[in-house]
């Protein structure tokens, strides 16, 4: 059948070829050469083309791309090797059996569309919608370039689930850049930054609120872009959130497109089709509002690159421009990293002191939001600058809020100008001309001697003022011993304590239960700290005994914790006999609600949750000031922000529990599944607790089950630990995720997931990894080793 249609094909359509592409249709057989004035495929109306378009900064480069043929600009809307140009001489030609192609002037293969390799290709078809489309013998669709968006979509165009948008790199450099605008698994649309390297994406600057984790009916499942213009994501309830104003599309002769721009900003945009001379495209409306202000993320560089400012223009879109004296690293790109020209640390050899090596250059409504490290307040404008100028680890410090000092660090991240702070200002740090040749140093004895006797008089002047500060402090922090959690000499808490009184009214009489577990009850409530902000506050009970000091203890601790995975405590409560903590409320709740759900999450989710599980528990043990051993790691204590992002709960808690009120034994804290083998043998706690309950965690996430289930089909699947460890013997990894395509496709994260969770539930703990190295092995900076049994018959009790 096959050869047959290929036989008549070549006898009697491939005369016909030239009149075939007139009216849209592209024989097989078919080819554009990339020259400067080579003729694409057009069109029936002649409104697009498709074919070779020669870059503008290199005349040698071509791109395959489709283009509004009709307007002067010939604005591209579809693009497939950005990151590839090809060279002169090309070859675009659709073949039957191979379909689509790009071969190099000496006949190798530069592109390909991918459609199935048992797939023949009968012939293509230029739309006027702007699709290019492959169809076969059959006539149905086996590619097409609206299923393969870059970052524009058309009228009658649609985004599934996962489908994605990816900025160019610049206006004429299409690469990939580093944004993109997705439709998640949750239903929410979004836009985020990414790191181009591993492809892992950010903090969304942008999201549509169209998921629903309470009631999957009601959450997006497309971004649909219609033939009238109009823009939105389309719910499973056939509710639509318009992303398009309503009202505010112009008639149906213009053309209309939907742009993720190179600097992050998604455009909605239209063009007439009878246009004049002066006419060009017309904006409809701008994603975000305002990009500088709405990149705010921890990590990555904000709309600008490192160092940079960002400062809006009338036209929504960004401009960036580097601090004083400071240069872009590459002078063609405005929009990247910044650095400075001059140098900046801790190099000076003692003999000048900051102020001789550096000024300060002042910038009004100036801010790098994130990469602090040092808070001073109260403080003056000027003791802000000078503490910047003396201090050779500060590269700028800014001054807001009548007397707040932020100290920061390279590389910057978020610059942008924002006048929302009155009396914002930014001091630069900035080499002295001659700061490279300062004049040398010459010291005598008289000098010395002098500065000898200025250091004496310094130091006695420095012990009498210890002495009264001391006296002052232990006056202070005596009167003030019933609202002041107490706290090291360098860490500020920054805690609220409440009145029993307040949390009662804030929760409603403690009407509305968000859970509870070993530690007490959590009720969500609503507080005012500045603006209203909801709360869960837990009311613990059963407190040891010695009970008053260990609370103030851990509560101390807890609130010098910041850790972006971790749960924020934003008070407490000490009154009578009451102990109450005040956390930051989680729209998402728990892990638990995700995992075992009526909707599995999708494996990249999983994959960043845990992550975030392993990042959390790595800063409790090695990285903050106080290490803490959770002891009840599991879904239940690991909740969920509105970007589904890893949150650990209920953490320092541990010390508090009176021993009689554990789940599972009277000397045993934690939950039934998730505890270390050495609660039972009486070998000491440490940290490895922890390290054993987030590799039965981790399998949890893996395979989307409980750790224990009866319920589960054949007695060898009832305890997961076993289970896993003998899908991974017998390699049949298919089972342990229920033949999940997702999961499968990624098979080597998958087993190196595994292979980390089998080390961690070692039941001798000294096989087990720390944190850090679980992070790396996850992350894949270390090479995990084949794991042994995770209960060998050999191990004593």
């Amino acid at each position: 059948m096959a050869f047959a249609f290929l036989l008549f094909s070549f006898i009697f359509l491939q005369p016909m070829s030239v009149v075939a592409q007139i009216a849209g249709n592209i024989s097989f057989g078919a080819s554009i050469h990339a020259t400067e004035n080579s003729s694409p495929w057009i069109s029936p109306s002649g409104d697009f083309a498709f074919g070779f378009r020669q870059l503008d900064n290199d005349k040698d480069l071509f791109l395959v791309a489709i283009w509004y043929n009709k307007i002067p600009d010939k604005t591209i809307v579809w693009y497939a090797n950005g990151d590839k140009p090809v060279p002169s001489g090309s070859k675009l030609e659709l073949f039957y059996d191979t379909g689509l192609v790009v071969n190099g002037p000496q006949g190798e293969l530069l592109w390909k569309a991918k459609t199935s390799n048992t797939t023949f290709v009968a012939y293509g078809f230029m739309n006027d919608t702007g699709n290019f489309v492959l169809l076969n013998e059959n006539l149905l669709v086996v590619w097409e370039s609206f299923k393969n968006p870059t970052d524009t979509m058309l009228p009658t165009q649609i985004l599934e689930i996962n489908g994605v948008l990816s900025s160019r790199h610049r206006e004429n450099n299409f690469s990939r850049g580093r944004f993109q605008f997705r439709l998640r698994e949750d239903g929410n649309a979004v836009l985020t930054p990414m790191d181009l390297l591993s492809d892992n994406t950010y903090d969304p600057y942008y999201i549509t609120s169209t998921g629903d984790a309470i009631n999957s009916t009601n959450s997006g499942y497309q971004v649909i872009f219609d033939e009238s213009g109009y823009f939105y994501v389309l719910s499973r309830n056939n509710t639509k959130f318009y992303l398009t104003p309503k009202g505010n599309v112009p008639a149906a002769n213009s053309y209309h497109r939907a742009t993720l721009n190179f600097d992050g900003v998604f455009t909605l945009s239209y063009h007439p089709k009878d246009f004049t001379a002066n006419q060009s495209w017309t904006v409809i409306k701008t994603i975000p509002d305002n990009i500088c202000r709405s990149i705010y993320g921890e990590i990555g560089s904000g709309a600008c690159g490192y160092n940079n400012i960002c400062t809006l223009k009338n036209d929504s879109r960004p401009s960036c421009k580097c601090p004083p004296k400071y240069s872009l690293l590459d002078p063609n790109d405005e929009y990247g990293s910044c650095k400075p020209d001059f140098i900046l640390g801790c190099q000076a050899d003692g003999q000048w002191s900051q102020e001789d090596l550096y000024d300060i250059e002042e910038l009004p409504n100036t801010d790098w939001p994130t990469s602090d490290y040092e808070l001073s307040q109260p403080f003056t404008e000027q003791q802000c600058r000078e503490s910047c100028l003396k201090d050779c680890l500060c590269a700028i410090s800014i001054f807001r809020a009548g007397d707040k000092c932020w100290k920061k660090k390279l590389p910057l991240s978020n610059g942008r100008t924002d006048n929302i702070f009155y009396g914002l200002k930014a001091f630069v740090k900035v080499g002295r001309g001659d700061q490279l040749n300062p004049p040398p140093l010459l010291p005598n004895k008289n000098s010395q001697e002098k500065s000898q006797n200025k250091l004496i008089i310094l130091l006695a002047v420095l012990l009498t003022s210890l002495v009264i500060v001391s006296w002052l402090g232990f006056i202070f922090i005596y009167r003030n011993k019933r609202t002041i959690v107490p706290r090291d000499s360098d860490v500020e808490t920054n805690l609220r304590c409440f009145t029993y009184r307040e949390l009662q009214e804030a929760t409603n009489g403690f009407k509305l239960e968000l859970g509870r577990g070993a530690f007490g009850v959590v009720y969500k409530g609503t507080i005012t700290l500045g603006s209203s902000v909801q709360v869960a506050v837990k009311k613990l009970n059963n407190i040891a005994q010695d009970g008053e000091r260990e609370f103030r203890t851990e509560v101390n601790v807890i609130g010098q914790t910041h850790h972006k995975n971790l749960v924020r405590l934003l008070g407490f409560c000490e009154e009578g006999t009451q102990r109450l903590l005040v956390y930051e409320f989680l729209s998402n709740g728990t892990l638990a609600n995700l995992l075992f759900g009526e909707f599995k999450p999708s494996w990249n989710e999983r994959l960043q949750i845990a992550f975030g599980i392993a990042r959390g528990l790595l800063y409790l043990h090695e990285e903050c000031s106080t290490q803490i051993i959770h002891c009840d790691i599991k879904p239940q204590n690991i909740l969920l922000d509105e970007y589904y992002n890893a949150r650990i709960s209920d953490f320092g808690l541990a010390k508090l529990l009176s021993l009689d009120q554990s789940q599972t034994s009277t000397a045993i804290r934690g939950t039934k599944g998730y505890v270390a083998p050495e609660w039972f043998r009486n070998l000491p706690v440490t940290v490895k607790v922890d390290v054993y309950s987030f590799g039965v965690l981790l399998l949890e996430i893996i395979c989307c089950r409980r750790s224990v289930d009866m319920d589960a089909l054949g007695s060898e699947k009832i305890i997961l630990n076993y289970w896993a460890y003998d899908c991974y013997q017998q390699g049949t990894l298919d089972a342990i995720v229920e033949n999940d395509v997702e999961a499968l496709d990624d098979r080597g994260k998958l087993e190196r997931f595994l292979m980390v969770a089998i080390w961690c539930i070692q039941e001798d703990p000294s096989l087990r990894p720390t944190m850090k190295k679980v992070t790396q092995m996850l992350e894949g900076v270390l090479q995990v080793p084949v794991p042994p049994c995770p209960t060998p018959y050999n191990l004593t009790n």
